[in-house]
């Protein structure tokens, strides 16, 4: 646990210090109010000084917008790759994080906030933070945003056409934004074994999306499984929703592949090779293709005879340099496999389209692919 200090009039104060994205605490922290400008705000930050916030909760967001437009004015630096670029724009990601995540507002031992015309935001600070602990907590107010956008995600939920229904992802899970991947799971036809009695293993559920997928299309049992105990929290709820909890099993224990064998197992690793900068990230970022490689090195060991796997993977990383053209088929052929079909799909999300990104020629570029996969015999 960390703490923090600053000096309101004569009076030291103590808090304990939360981040979720693992930010370290700050050493140096001033109140703050509405008197205070952009200017200001924007030296202190940018020198590593934190701001506790004690004036109008909507002047404290504006005050951020603000210092975001001050920190985008920058101009990019030229980047002389795609993967150049790639590392220019984590580092700028990284630094605007930083600066940012240094305007604070403190929450009531119960998760209240208490500033002038503050939201009720304990239901939020529940479902992300756990129940109210004995202290009370320091939080970045960006990230504070981002705990309610989530809960406003999961109350509402996110439409999948594919399956039909809508899922309702959980702060800290990978959300199911991005469509492409789950109609490629939807399309793709099935090993004859799995369907209609299975079983079929879905790895790194997250939200439990395509473990229902393969339900809705007649697998008659699903188990999936997670490392993150929020995913499986998350794909339990999701499966009980939407009544599928006789035909998928959410399993615990947070190993890759369950015991046994299946007719079909199905992994959408993290598609980037790359060190992720939390644990918020860690549903995009693996390092150096650890469970991609996990999946790869298993799968054999645990097909039924006449069952496949089923990798979903974007070719990004190749597109960002990040992972060499052909490196991907050279681990599989040397985990024992061999390719039985490819099914490509072209991403739809806005990114893609906007040149104004700075990776804008590696997404226009990217193909998202279902690599159906045999033992090589």
């Amino acid at each position: 646990m960390h703490w923090i200090s600053w000096t309101d009039g004569d009076t030291e104060h103590t808090a304990r210090w939360h981040s979720e994205s693992g930010m370290p605490p700050p050493r140096h922290v001033v109140v703050a109010d509405d008197r205070m400008n952009t200017s200001t705000a924007y030296r202190l930050t940018c020198e590593g000084t934190a701001l506790l916030w004690q004036g109008d909760y909507h002047q404290a967001r504006q005050l951020l917008r603000a210092l975001g437009r001050r920190i985008d004015r920058k101009a990019p630096l030229a980047a002389s790759s795609a993967n150049a670029a790639f590392h220019l724009e984590r580092r700028a990601r990284g630094h605007r994080a930083r600066v940012l995540g240094r305007l604070l507002v403190r929450l009531g031992a119960d998760h209240t906030l208490a500033l002038r015309r503050a939201p009720d935001v304990r239901a939020a600070c529940d479902e992300a933070y756990g129940p109210p602990g004995p202290t009370a907590p320091v939080v970045s107010l960006r990230e504070l945003l981002g705990v309610l956008g989530a809960h406003e995600w999961r109350t509402k939920g996110v439409d999948v056409p594919a399956l039909g229904a809508r899922i309702h992802p959980h702060y800290g899970v990978f959300s199911p934004v991005r469509g492409e991947y789950v109609d490629l799971v939807a399309q793709a036809p099935l090993p004859r074994p799995a369907s209609p009695g299975g079983p079929a293993f879905d790895l790194g559920t997250g939200t439990g999306v395509l473990a229902a997928v393969l339900a809705r299309r007649g697998v008659g049992r699903v188990v999936a499984t997670d490392a993150n105990p929020r995913a499986l929290a998350c794909a339990r709820a999701n499966i009980s929703r939407l009544g599928l909890t006789e035909q998928v099993e959410i399993a615990s224990g947070g190993t890759l592949f369950p015991p046994g064998r299946a007719a079909l197992v199905v992994c959408n690793p993290p598609w980037l090779p790359a060190k992720p900068n939390s644990a918020l990230e860690q549903g995009v970022y693996d390092p150096g293709g650890a469970m991609l490689h996990a999946f790869l090195t298993g799968l054999a060991a645990h097909l039924l005879p006449g069952g496949e796997g089923w990798l979903i993977m974007s070719d990004l990383a190749e597109q960002l340099g990040l992972r060499a053209p052909g490196e991907l088929r050279s681990a599989i052929t040397a985990a024992g496999l061999r390719v039985a079909d490819r099914l490509d799909i072209r991403p739809r999300h806005p990114r893609a389209a906007d040149p104004a990104d700075p990776l804008h020629a590696a997404r226009a570029a990217e193909v998202t692919s279902l690599w159906r996969l045999n033992p090589d015999a």
